[in-house]
């Protein structure tokens, strides 16, 4: 395939990236339905901070361009969906968004054209469920008009270290021949490296799996946090301990929230049950991860009745809201059922966090988010979120006599408890 002209669909933590990389060698159009989006990064800014301004600049100037208008892709040959995949509030796969950039790829490709899904789904959702969206909409037919692959994305928001270049690709394709003209095209661009899966569904399942594995352990570390927490032992000590063992796992307990290793396990799951197996693994340890941020309120709580503190009407500081450190993503965090449960306890919550759009968290999720940390003194004090400006903040300054002070990332020294 020559004269590669790509278009990335879906300009997010995942898209974007991955299409300013390729732009470096192809001709590469964005394209996004958010036209408030698109005018922003024409404008070179990017208010996920995944790009630098300068970086998206350079891009621009060298030929990038980003649209919400659908005939600017149509003359592309490569396209490459990078949508989002949530659950629902039930925890079921939404593959809305993936229904609706294959109809978007429907209406523009052409024959000969390949389209590459990068969104997390369970094993079998490219060819069964987003292939026949294409054929129904373009009227080509699959592996003889057109084709595709899958490469799923591996982005971890907010790392300027591990970028998008620096970590192996996994790559297929729906021929054999077509797999080795995907990998070619990632591998023109990934520096780290790319990996040819010799099906599209051992590459749905490799990705699904990743992350599932990490819930998985994550969840194993918050029960030990709740054992040890019983016995009055520091978890962190003992994990620290146990970590001098060359193969032992170095996994901390914390909120387990985000786009990614808190809502995959659920695509996983959902397939496994398709196929008449019901996942006690997975399964229990999403039920362990989603239930720790009522379990941070409740012993932030508890440690104020020991000290005395007055609970009803009190006033409680929580540091960060994002899903994690140094990121301004708060889809799915988990802080809110921190704040949600002290508010059963009409408790007053004040959130602070430097990197969260106080626009976005209201709308989604109804709170105040203050950028600047308040003046006020607070009956206790919850980290939540290990963001680098909170690692030097001076908690003495927001705190009065007899405060509680949870950390729940285990990067503050002089607290009353961490998880």
């Amino acid at each position: 395939m020559n004269d590669i002209r790509i278009a990335v669909i879906g300009l997010g933590y995942v898209g974007l990236p991955l299409a300013r990389l390729f732009s470096t060698k192809y001709k590469t159009v964005g394209f996004d339905i958010n036209q408030s989006r698109v005018k922003e990064l024409m404008s070179g800014h990017d208010s996920t901070l995944e790009i630098e301004d300068s970086l998206l600049q350079s891009a621009i100037s060298n030929g990038f361009v980003c649209t919400s208008d659908i005939e600017k892709i149509r003359d592309c040959n490569f396209y490459i969906v990078t949508v989002p995949t949530p659950v629902d509030r039930n925890n079921n796969p939404d593959l809305t968004p993936l229904y609706k950039a294959s109809e978007t790829v429907g209406k523009v490709i052409s024959t000969g054209d390949i389209v590459v899904y990068e969104s997390t789904v369970y094993p079998g959702v490219t060819e069964d469920e987003c292939i026949p969206v294409v054929e129904r909409v373009s009227g080509l037919k699959f592996n003889k008009d057109f084709f595709a692959g899958y490469s799923p994305e591996r982005i971890n928001p907010g790392d300027k270290e591990h970028t998008v270049e620096k970590i192996l690709k996994v790559t297929s394709g729906s021929t054999p021949e077509i797999g080795k003209i995907i990998n070619e095209v990632y591998a023109s661009v990934i520096t780290a490296g790319t990996h040819l899966a010799p099906t599209i569904k051992v590459a749905e399942a490799a990705k699904v799996i990743e992350n599932a594995q990490r819930d998985i352990n994550i969840a194993f570390v918050n029960e030990l946090a709740k054992i040890f927490n019983r016995m009055d032992i520091d978890t962190h000590d003992v994990l620290t301990a146990a970590g001098t063992k060359w193969n032992f796992l170095p996994f901390r307990p914390g909120l387990v929230g985000g786009h990614c290793i808190g809502v995959d396990p659920y695509y996983l799951a959902q397939a496994a049950q398709r196929y008449g197996y019901n996942p006690e693994i997975i399964l229990s340890g999403r039920r362990m991860n989603d239930s720790m941020g009522e379990y941070v309120a409740k012993q932030v709580v508890k440690l104020m009745l020991k000290k005395g503190i007055q609970v009803l009407n009190s006033n409680v500081l929580i540091l960060g809201f994002t899903f994690k450190e140094n990121c301004p993503d708060v889809r799915n965090t988990k802080v809110i059922d921190i704040v949600k449960t002290l508010q059963e306890y009409n408790v007053n919550v004040t959130i602070h966090d430097p990197w969260a759009n106080p626009t976005i968290a209201k709308h989604e999720y109804g709170v105040e988010v203050l950028s600047d940390l308040p003046e006020d003194k607070f009956d206790a004090v919850v980290l939540a979120v290990a963001h680098n400006e909170f690692k030097t903040l001076d908690i003495s300054s927001a705190v009065n006599g007899k405060s509680v002070v949870y950390d729940v990332k285990g990067i503050l020294e002089k607290v009353d408890a961490k998880l």
